[in-house]
């Protein structure tokens, strides 16, 4: 038995030289005999239980299954626990739990501890300005913003709107927008969560650049895309050094698509409250998201990525290096900007063509060979590894949700194939990460060794892949008034069933896919009885419904 105990510095001896060793032994009694052990076991076992046990998936692939049901779940959970602050990969505690990681982990594990998850929404927010800002990191002991770290990102605001909107998905507890929350954990101003999520609303409309596009302020997700840094100082950070921000026409298409969608988001909470004002106000200005890139942010057969400073384009046909990225494809598809004129499929088809390889979908490519000054430290690494050409597990769900947007599952699910930890059981050796949990970045195609990960466990990987399957390949969606069902799969697939416990009832689904089709729903019958839509009501009984879903 490992454990360790304080004592008080007036009691610490026993006897002259003597430790006192009473406090250890009263440690040692909780499990001094098989019986006390075994108690332990079942009490733990039953713990886990209860946690993974809210979404369980029958499918008849035993390697899905063991992801989704424990491995994929356990790892959110993890990753929930310790955010990126305690890793042998990276900095230690010393780089505290980020604004945007924190937002992001959350939608893996809020079906498992919705009462933290409330409780972490609210230490999130309290680090944010009342001008919609925020704290790039946090300490969570503290829980202070840590301002050493730098500040400015611009897609940070809006993932407080994707935290808070799923969480009432999940509870349908709408009472958590009243509660008063701090700016910069200052009680004297504090507001609404709901003020908070309006002024994360704003922060994009007040921050445009030229293009109505979003300015990118020090970096968005991609904290190495730093397009005012101007660094020529190898001994500096990218993350905390003076941004030349002043006359900058910086904007990422990124953030645009993040944007549209959790702009929508916010119209819908609007919307659930009565808002209807509010409504209409940001509809306009994600409208006017949509147009402008539409206008500005295609470049004829891919979303371009950003625009630099000066106002040149990044992620062009245009550009020497660096013609395609992932991250403004994977939000632009998720957002379904231009799909009505074909935009979707062909920016998916070209991310096809141009990223994807044996092992996962790269960054970006062709790969930086040369530092760019005006790009900042995403061209200072190696071609094929991390944001240069890497394969980020974290954005590739971004494609994989893309994918079912436009109904193609059998590329949805090849994607998430290629970087599910279970299926790559074969190249152990190649792989060198754990076999079970995901890594944060898997070499490239031109990498040096193209397939070798690295950085597991504490990763947004693990929630965004989770996300991806459960409620976007699988279909299985909280929403507002019961739970949606969706699947985008792959044709081949006959079916599969699904236990899921929400809002105060287990829900036993079978899906029936026998027409072979990739997705729609035609029927769904509850407990015997046909209804006319695919969101199955909210009972809260304590009783197990049945729900059948037929395809087609």
């Amino acid at each position: 038995m490992l454990g360790y105990v304080e004592v008080e510095e007036d009691n610490k001896w026993e006897s002259k030289s003597v430790i006192n060793k009473k406090p250890a032994k009263e440690m040692i009694s909780k499990f001094d005999t098989v019986e006390k052990v075994d108690a332990a076991y079942n009490d733990l076992s039953a713990y886990w239980d209860n946690l993974l046990g809210k979404i369980n998936i029958q499918s008849g692939d035993d390697k899905l299954d063991r992801m989704v049901n424990i491995w994929n779940q356990y790892q959110c959970m993890v990753t929930f626990n310790m955010s990126r602050s305690a890793s042998f990969f990276e900095s230690g505690i010393g780089r505290g739990m980020g604004f945007r990681d924190s937002n992001q982990d959350l939608i893996g594990f809020v079906h498992q501890i919705p009462e933290r998850a409330r409780e972490r929404i609210f230490d999130i927010a309290s680090t944010q300005f009342e001008d919609g800002s925020c704290y790039h990191q946090y300490q969570p002991l503290t829980k202070k913003g840590n301002a050493a770290i730098g500040g400015d990102f611009n897609d940070d605001p809006l993932w407080l709107i994707l935290s808070t909107s799923e969480y009432i998905k999940e509870t349908g507890d709408f009472s958590i927008l009243d509660e008063m929350v701090p700016f910069d954990n200052d009680l004297s101003i504090a507001r609404t969560l709901f003020d908070h999520l309006t002024v994360s609303f704003d922060h994009v409309v007040n921050n445009v650049g030229p293009h109505g596009l979003p300015l990118i302020g020090r970096a968005d997700w991609n904290d190495c895309l730093n397009l005012n840094c101007f660094s020529q100082d190898p001994n500096e950070s990218f993350q905390t050094t003076e941004n030349k921000s002043e006359g900058s026409k910086a904007e990422s298409i990124m953030i645009a698509g993040l944007f549209v969608v959790y702009g929508n988001d916010y119209i819908q909470l609007c919307k659930k409250t009565g808002n209807e004002t509010e409504s209409k106000r940001a509809q306009k200005h994600v409208d006017a998201m949509v147009e402008a890139v539409k206008q500005h942010g295609w470049d004829g057969e891919w979303f371009l990525r950003a625009y630099d400073y000066y106002g040149k384009k990044i992620g062009s046909e245009e550009n020497e290096e660096g013609k395609i990225f992932i991250e403004s494809n994977g939000w632009c598809a998720m957002a379904g900007i231009g799909q009505e004129e074909g935009m979707v499929v062909k920016a998916l088809d070209s991310v096809k063509e141009r990223l994807d390889c044996e092992h996962g979908i790269v960054l970006n490519n062709p790969a930086f060979t040369k530092y760019y000054i005006e790009y900042g430290e995403i061209s200072t690494y190696p071609a094929g590894y991390k944001e240069n050409a890497g394969i980020f597990c974290h954005n590739n769900p971004w494609i994989i949700i893309g994918e079912t947007v436009i109904g193609r599952g059998d590329s949805a699910w090849e994607y998430f194939r290629k970087i599910c930890p279970s299926y790559l059981e074969d190249i152990s050796d190649l792989h060198r990460t754990e076999p079970y949990v995901y890594a944060q970045m898997i070499a490239g195609k031109d990498a040096f060794k193209p397939g070798e990960a690295k950085n597991s466990w504490l990763t947004g990987t693990a929630s965004w892949n989770f996300y991806a399957i459960s409620q976007y390949i699988l279909g299985i969606q909280p929403d507002y008034d019961g739970l949606k069902i969706e699947p985008c799969i792959p044709k081949d697939w006959k079916g599969f069933n699904v236990t899921r416990k929400f809002r105060g009832a287990t829900y036993n689904i079978k899906v029936i896919n026998e027409k072979a089709v990739n997705k729609g729903v035609i029927k769904v019958v509850v407990d015997g009885k046909e209804q006319n839509s695919n969101v199955l009501p909210i009972f809260g009984d304590g009783e197990t419904h049945n729900a059948e879903v037929i395809m087609g």
